[in-house]
């Protein structure tokens, strides 16, 4: 039963990550996001599949973590991109 509401509470939280690169991409800023966030994020994920595998509670939950640690990298990645525009825009201007 524990492994349902560890379930949803990870569904729930990572339906916004999508989002969140969505806008980012359609965006092309770095506007409103936190690098140190996304990698707290991050951590936060690893350590959680970390403690499956080290628990030996390998199931769907674990999937799912995987999936939300594939969605945040991908954020991390894409504010990476956008900065490197950033830069190259201010510097062309300046």
């Amino acid at each position: 039963m524990k492994e349902i509401f560890e379930l949803v509470m990870l569904i729930c939280f990572g339906l916004s990550w999508p989002i969140s690169v969505w806008k980012s991409v359609r965006s092309r800023s770095t506007q409103g996001k936190s690098v140190v966030f996304i990698i707290a994020i991050i951590i936060g994920y690893i350590s959680g599949i970390v403690g499956k595998i080290v628990s030996n509670q390998i199931n769907y939950v674990l999937i799912v973590y995987c999936c939300n640690l594939v969605i945040v990298s991908i954020d991390l990645g894409v504010y990476f991109v956008n900065r490197h525009n950033e830069n190259r825009l201010a510097t062309a201007k300046g």
